[in-house]
């Protein structure tokens, strides 16, 4: 059985041997070495446009179906259901834009998602005469989303459920596979999912899973600054083509991709897959019980001060939460505390404040202005030590507990 070394792994990549200590990941990770090597070397042999049939383009070609190949094996899908491109945000806008619902149609939208996957089904609504369901978790101690309370918002007027596979403030890991059996029994309803804030932590199978949509971002699984949208066979066959009327339109990336999959950045997703080795249950066995230690660190310190409220799970267990942690400090604005947290590092650690474009979540469900929270956000590179640092800045900064 193959081994995966957490401590040799931060060795691949190069932004860690210095300063600083690296914890809003959930803004987005570290790259990989290989991740840069690859862009560098795809730019300086293989910079051709596309379709050409001599030698560098055809070289070009082949790198750029094996970067497609790589990011669909990685979720257990085919090349033909996915569609690489610059954003998480522009690939949920490209696909509202290529459906056609009916008038009357119903979208169940959650409302402690990231706005990528909110904005895009609001404008479709107001496009099409489509009614809006918001669907609100019952409790804002710990806002999560239960396919038993979907249930209550589902009929058979549902066409589309749109929610998050994780916060991206909460932490919270939401059972999607529950949520998508709920959402199937209303024949045409289709489920999509944002796994921005999932996908850093933990492997991805959509067929497992059993989504419609399901989008992610690169750039925040080690690699470079690109995302992903896949579609299952169901949610392939509902949409429009936004392509060139002469162009084929039989996968995502013909119907959706409008040239925007950069060739260099495709090419480099081969290198985040092979990092997680040949038995990637092995690694991310490591990642989890690595993330456990994290998350503990931190969150033990959080619930033994009174003067902090935590905004998502606050229990440790790496099966509920991811190891993003937001939370407030009484008498302390948002903003104001990261910046002393700056001022007293010396800019050695990196966390950040603010609604995290998730104000519909922090304006309107915990009613905190945009302000919004403090957030650290932890990935498998980072250390136990690196979390003590930060404990120790807080404790110069608030008191001890």
């Amino acid at each position: 059985m193959a081994v995966f070394d957490i401590e040799q792994a931060r060795g691949k990549f190069p932004s860690l041997k210095q300063q600083p200590i690296y914890f809003d990941n959930a803004g987005g990770s570290q790259a990989l070495g290989t991740v840069i090597e690859s862009i560098n070397g795809y730019l300086s042999n293989n910079n051709v446009q596309m379709g050409s049939t001599y030698g560098v383009g055809l070289k070009a070609a082949a790198h750029y179906q094996a970067g497609y190949k790589a990011a669909a094996d990685y979720i257990n899908a085919t090349p033909e259901q996915i569609v690489l491109g610059s954003s998480t945000t522009q690939m949920f806008r490209n696909l509202s834009f290529a459906m056609q619902l009916l008038e009357g149609s119903e979208l169940i939208i959650s409302k402690i998602d990231h706005e990528a996957n909110i904005a895009p089904w609001v404008h479709l609504a107001g496009r099409q005469n489509l009614t809006i369901k918001w669907w609100v978790p019952k409790t804002t101690e710990n806002p999560t989303l239960e396919a038993s309370d979907l249930k209550e918002l589902l009929t058979p007027n549902t066409k589309l459920v749109c929610c998050t596979h994780a916060s991206n403030i909460l932490g919270t890991i939401h059972d999607i596979k529950a949520i998508a059996d709920a959402v199937h029994t209303i024949p045409q309803a289709l489920l999509c999912v944002d796994a921005v804030a999932y996908a850093p932590h933990r492997p991805v199978d959509v067929q497992e899973l059993g989504v419609d949509f399901y989008a992610f971002s690169w750039y925040k699984v080690y690699g470079p600054h690109i995302a992903m949208l896949y579609a299952s066979k169901k949610g392939l066959s509902t949409i429009q083509s936004l392509g060139h009327y002469f162009n084929p339109t039989t996968t995502l990336e013909n119907k959706l991709g409008l040239s925007g999959s950069s060739y260099e950045l495709v090419a480099a997703i081969p290198s985040v897959v092979s990092y997680f080795g040949t038995d990637r249950a092995v690694a991310w066995a490591a990642i989890e019980a690595r993330e456990a230690e994290l998350q503990s660190t931190l969150l033990t310190y959080l619930n033994g001060r009174s003067d902090v409220t935590i905004y998502g799970n606050r229990e440790i267990d790496t099966k509920k939460r991811v190891s993003t942690i937001s939370f407030l400090v009484k008498g302390w604005k948002s903003q104001d505390l990261v910046e002393k947290v700056d001022e007293v590092s010396k800019g050695e650690i990196g966390i950040r404040w603010g609604g995290f474009y998730s104000a519909r979540l922090v304006e309107e469900v915990f009613t905190l202005g945009k302000d919004g929270v403090v957030r650290a956000s932890f990935v498998h590179y980072n250390t136990v030590d690196e979390v003590k640092r930060l404990i120790a800045i807080f404790d110069e900064i608030l008191g001890q507990a």
